[in-house]
């Protein structure tokens, strides 16, 4: 199993055996996950790389609360949140969870002040009143307070993106998922916002997991991980761009099955668990993976980690 927990305190996420399996047009099974083990503590800068269609969106809509495993646990602060209601699962994702997606997805009508404030609407009383006030005050953390009447058509790509990670963090979530954060945007500039979002993550406490196919990012985090063919391997930045290499590479209708768990549609059964190491040198043409478009954060959840 792959953990980095701390001694005395339950880890903040914690993964044991997920898979995530679909059935596809064909009634054939497809397992794009299989037996993924992760522990992830608060403070932690984790980096999941893999190709693309290796299944690393499937991954994230699961750490998101978005969508539901097939077979295995997800603990959040040590509850099994496979147990909790489409109800519940919304509100702790509102109060606990920040999303950065790398098509920034703001409201391209409302002001930078407006879209980091949209959150907010569906926080507490207290969050509520406080919006503007909260609002301008991430802005100025991401070095926007200046920006903060502007259309995001006025702003640049980095901009933009400045105010999605304003946005994602404007509530103090707990844990932060980033989607290719920087796959917009020019190197230095992604390297900026990489460095900002990990500097604010770090002074909040709050755990990084970095979802990327760029080694360069996840040079960034603390520990890295490699996603290949719905199995998860821990690797060292020296390794990465071999272990990168070696990967089998996507299956034979990834992509299809991939847009169709995102959508919900077809049934859930068990997956077999694990599989071998990353095999073989050279690997099929990558496709383009599906991406998780929604940055809803709605919910009318408290402070209270865990709302009844």
């Amino acid at each position: 199993m792959v953990t980095a927990s701390h001694e005395g305190r339950a880890p903040l996420l914690e993964l044991r055996g997920l898979t995530r399996s679909v059935r596809l047009p064909s009634r054939e099974m497809l397992h794009i996950l299989q037996g993924v083990d992760l522990t992830v503590d608060t403070g932690d800068h984790v980096a999941v790389v893999g190709r693309s269609g290796s299944g690393k969106t499937t991954l994230l809509n699961l750490l998101g609360l978005i969508d539901r495993q097939t077979t295995g646990e997800l603990l959040f602060d040590g509850r099994d949140v496979s147990r909790l209601s489409d109800a519940r699962r919304a509100r702790l994702r509102g109060a606990s969870i920040g999303f950065v997606f790398q098509q920034f997805n703001l409201l391209e009508r409302r002001t930078a002040l407006e879209n980091v404030m949209m959150p907010m609407m569906y926080g507490t009383a207290r969050q509520f009143w406080r919006r503007e006030r909260s609002a301008m005050e991430m802005l100025d953390r991401v070095g926007l307070a200046d920006r903060a009447h502007q259309l995001p058509t006025r702003l640049s790509g980095g901009e933009q993106q400045r105010v999605a990670v304003a946005r994602a963090l404007v509530r103090r979530p707990r844990l932060i998922l980033a989607d290719e954060p920087t796959g917009a945007l020019d190197v230095t500039t992604g390297e900026a916002v990489m460095a900002l979002l990990d500097e604010i993550a770090r002074d909040s406490d709050a755990a990084l997991v970095t979802i990327t196919h760029d080694l360069q990012v996840a040079a960034l985090s603390q520990r890295a991980y490699l996603l290949d063919e719905g199995v998860l391997h821990p690797v060292t930045s020296d390794h990465a761009r071999e272990a990168l290499s070696a990967t089998v590479g996507i299956r034979s209708g990834r992509r299809e099955v991939e847009d169709l768990a995102e959508a919900g549609v077809g049934a859930s059964t068990p997956a077999s668990v694990g599989a071998s190491a990353p095999a073989g040198i050279g690997a099929s043409t990558p496709g383009a993976e599906s991406r998780t478009t929604s940055t809803s954060t709605a919910g009318t959840g408290g402070d209270a980690a865990w709302p009844a």
